[in-house]
């Protein structure tokens, strides 16, 4: 891939892979959007609307519904931003595509650009050079063709590593800094860690509000203080290193939140309400919560208060709940 121009396949172009795609495609990246339903049909009749703390524009983008509608070149990087609990099926979708006489998973690098600590490590039963990307950047997807990203003038924070570590070679630093390069005119900084899964397992910690503020349609810090303790005790047992809470409050600084004109400060909310909200019917909470049951239980302990909501997120998510539908209360009974 030396001297070439990169071009970026975003699988799951939603919130993240939404606004990653649409923001190098708006500074000039060659960028194809791997989405679905209406909001493929939305972006290829319109282009996809990307709206940000300063600016609000349309951009025609390149768009695609699977594989068979991309012709894939060893200048390839695929970027996987699907939810966690999806990216198995889009992995093993993607993997087998042609790459002239080879496939995908033997000649193209795969981002794993999402929440959570689980997806990394098996991205490599389809690839065989697989990148862990810890995603800083609060974006919402709610209206098909629409993104909102709520972060100017750095619109996200993106670590990224080979995965494992030590299987990195001075190819893969030679990649990792073009797509930084790449990256960074469109607001896009991506810092380069020896190893990013410390800087995933200290993400994974915050993640686990995201239940509670789905299931009452607003953050209870209380309840998620107990999730990230009850995952800290956790974590110290199976001996889980991550970086330090300077390194993440230096880049939650850099990235300045401020209001998006016209989006309600009541429909912006995380990753997992965005999916209840949308009624999805599944969430990503098993991948969230989920890993810190997985983990307990692996090492013979339990962890109530994170399996509880990983439980109560799978209910709600096959019965097409909406955020809110509980009270603080209520969780907390159902959480005793």
């Amino acid at each position: 891939m030396d001297g070439v121009t990169n071009r970026y396949v975003i699988i799951g172009a939603g919130a993240i892979g939404g606004g990653i795609g649409g923001l190098l495609t708006r500074s000039g990246v060659p960028t194809v959007l791997v989405a679905r339903g209406a909001h493929l049909d939305r972006m290829r009749a319109d282009g996809l609307r990307i709206r940000t703390p300063d600016t609000d524009e349309t951009t025609a983008v390149t768009v695609a519904g699977s594989p068979a509608d991309v012709e894939l070149t060893d200048s390839d990087v695929l970027v996987f931003t699907t939810k966690t609990h999806q990216v198995e099926a889009a992995l093993a979708e993607w993997a087998d595509a042609p790459v002239g006489d080879r496939t995908a998973g033997e000649a193209l690098p795969a981002l794993i650009a999402l929440n959570g600590v689980a997806a990394d490590r098996r991205a490599l039963r389809w690839f065989s050079r697989v990148y862990g990307v810890c995603v800083w950047m609060p974006a919402v997807y709610l209206t098909p063709g629409e993104v909102i990203v709520r972060a100017a003038p750095v619109h996200g924070i993106l670590h990224t590593s080979r995965v494992p570590a030590e299987a990195t070679d001075d190819a893969d630093r030679a990649l990792l800094a073009r797509i930084a390069a790449d990256w960074a005119p469109a607001g896009l900084e991506v810092p380069l860690p020896d190893d990013v899964m410390p800087w995933k397992y200290r993400k994974l910690l915050s993640n686990l509000g995201n239940a509670v503020q789905a299931l009452l349609g607003t953050m209870d810090r209380e309840i998620a203080e107990a999730a990230r303790s009850e995952a800290q005790r956790i974590y110290a047992a199976a001996a889980i290193t991550m970086n330090s809470e300077a390194d993440e409050q230096r880049s939650r600084e850099r990235l300045q939140v401020r209001p998006v004109p016209g989006a309600s400060p009541d429909a912006l909310g995380g990753s997992t309400w965005q999916s209840m909200k949308r009624r999805a019917g599944s969430s990503e909470a098993d991948f969230l919560n989920g890993e810190i049951a997985s983990i307990a239980h692996g090492l013979g302990m339990r962890a109530p208060v994170n399996a509880g909501l990983a439980r109560l997120m799978r209910q709600a998510s096959r019965a097409g709940t909406e955020p809110g539908a509980s009270t603080a209360d209520q969780l907390r009974a159902a959480l005793e």
